[in-house]
């Protein structure tokens, strides 16, 4: 592994949490893909001199979130779109109820630069598996990402237009940062 061991935090400090959004629907090319930052959040990577002492844990503030980029569209989305698309995370996507990951398993193999964890992500008071790939740079830069099904957790992707306009049910959540 190339990182060493102890504690690493990490968090909007020294890292970035984005949500990933994509469209569908027959009028999707009305709508935009969204990059969403999560801008209240910290994370710790334990990482042990036997890897299975390395764990990962990470709590997010579900209010944080805040559309950063909206791309596509029939037009710009203004800021009063960008307050409404956080007024329905936030009522709607989420009930402002946090989101929070356990490692259940940890998986390294020597001299590899990718930990495979395992674990239990909670969203919306569901807890289910998940698993993702953390990729450790050269200068020790932090990567990942997974795809969360939003229906498995009992979400209901958004929507508009009677159907016609929906968030994609998969969404991406990248991690990046230097810890």
């Amino acid at each position: 592994m190339l990182i060493q061991s102890g504690t690493h935090r990490i968090g909007p400090d020294n890292a970035t949490l984005s949500v990933l959004t994509g469209r569908a629907g027959a009028a999707a090319k009305a709508g935009h893909d969204l990059v969403i930052r999560v801008t209240s959040w910290e994370a710790a990577l334990v990482v042990g001199e036997d890897p299975a002492e390395t764990s990962m844990e990470l709590t997010a503030d579900a209010t944080s979130l805040r559309v950063v980029e909206g791309t596509g569209g029939m037009q710009a989305l203004g800021d009063d779109d960008v307050a409404n698309i956080q007024q329905t995370i936030d009522d709607e996507v989420l009930r402002r109820q946090d989101i929070t990951f356990r490692s259940t398993r940890v998986q390294t193999e020597p001299g590899s630069s990718t930990i495979h964890v395992e674990g239990d992500l909670t969203l919306l008071g569901k807890t289910r598996p998940i698993a993702v790939d953390l990729a450790i740079g050269d200068a020790g830069e932090l990567s990942a990402t997974a795809v969360v099904t939003q229906s498995a957790w009992g979400m209901k992707p958004y929507s508009a237009l009677f159907g016609a306009l929906k968030v994609e049910d998969d969404v991406r959540v990248v991690l990046e940062g230097h810890p």
